[in-house]
């Protein structure tokens, strides 16, 4: 049973973009490891709270990632 489990700032990501991120996954587990695993393959999304995520010593809010998206 293959379990996939991804964390993120809370807040970033939308539910539709949650569901992409989960069915994407699962596809490249199935890539990998063959379709008989599909109906067995777990992907967790985790929020980590707001400013609880620290990148080179500084914490990392949603804002910053969104100002961070926002200049590409």
């Amino acid at each position: 049973m293959p379990l996939v489990q991804i964390k993120g700032v809370a807040g970033y990501l939308t539910a539709e973009q949650k569901k992409d991120l989960i069915e994407r996954v699962t596809e490249a587990v199935v890539a990998v490891e063959g379709e008989h695993l599909r109906g067995v393959t777990w992907v967790l999304v985790e929020d980590v709270p707001s400013g609880a995520w620290g990148v080179a010593g500084q914490p990392v809010t949603t804002d910053d990632l969104r100002r961070a998206a926002a200049t590409g």
